[in-house]
């Protein structure tokens, strides 16, 4: 059910590049797009130090991370954090789902999505469980986002745990996407690696087979990465597993319009390689 990640991903990802979402972080005391971001992602955590954000995020340098941990939670507690994340994504999302989604679509939608996460299994995964743990708003708006930014963050948790199993660094993992189709100028600096250790985590690729002289992805590589992804389908399969084929189907028909238009509203070009929504298996 790939395809349901297409669903959720660009939904959730207005609270990233969307002006309103600045916006709000920015009436909070979090100045500045890295503050906003990690602060606002770690925030379901609590007030924690760099440590572990630099684990649970994977692919951050951990000097990147620590520039913003702890200062961020000086500026804004955690909960004053996750209002102004939610009203940010909400006040991104209104018009847009306006025009895609009526009430009682969305009411749909919610519930459905809901019954999803109602079967994730929060064990080994950090930044699912924490964004599960978070109390539920009101406004079914404000509601499918959190419910969209917890298969998000659940999704991710599986991600870094089939990177970690195929035996890549955070720093190995961005290399090798970008010798596939997210540049080096554009992921080095949006994840904060020196370029020693992009050299050195590119020389191990080598090694490996799975990177050439020229940084490019070999055949094995981009089927290593593959099979990484792969394993990621698998471990995200759960909420869908228990809703069933046609619910899930359902569900994806209801988001399908206000995920292109949440995907034509972000740049056209980002470190997280938001995927094109699409209603197909």
């Amino acid at each position: 059910m790939r395809y349901m990640w297409s669903m959720f991903e660009p939904i959730h990802d207005v609270t990233y590049f969307s002006p309103q979402a600045r916006a709000a972080f920015e009436v909070a005391g979090l100045r500045g797009f890295w503050r906003g971001y990690f602060a606002g992602r770690a925030a379901p955590l609590g007030p924690v130090p760099a440590a572990p954000v630099v684990a649970a995020f994977f692919s951050f340098a951990p000097h990147m991370v620590a520039r913003a941990l702890p200062d961020v939670w000086s500026r804004a507690t955690p909960e004053r954090t996750l209002e102004a994340r939610q009203a940010g994504a909400v006040d991104a999302l209104r018009p847009l789902a306006e025009d895609t989604l009526s009430k009682e679509r969305l009411a749909e939608a919610v519930e459905l999505i809901e019954a999803g996460v109602a079967a994730l299994e929060p064990s080994g995964r950090v930044l699912g469980a924490a964004n599960l743990a978070v109390p539920r708003p009101d406004e079914p708006l404000a509601r499918l986002w959190q419910a969209t930014t917890t298969l998000r963050e659940h999704r991710g948790d599986g991600h870094i745990a089939a990177l970690v199993t195929a035996g890549l660094t955070g720093c190995q993992a961005i290399v090798l996407r970008s010798g596939m189709d997210l540049g080096r100028e554009l992921m080095q600096q949006a994840r904060g690696w020196s370029d020693d250790d992009w050299s050195a985590a590119a020389a191990v690729l080598a090694t490996r087979g799975w990177l050439d002289e020229a940084g490019r992805a070999t055949g094995a590589g981009i089927d290593g990465y593959r099979r990484v992804e792969e394993i990621t389908d698998e471990l995200a399969a759960a909420p869908w597993d228990a809703i069933g084929a046609g619910s899930t189907a359902r569900l994806a028909d209801l988001l399908y319009p206000l995920a292109v238009a949440c995907h034509q509203a972000l740049p056209a070009v980002t470190p997280i390689g938001v995927p094109v929504p699409s209603v197909r298996g």
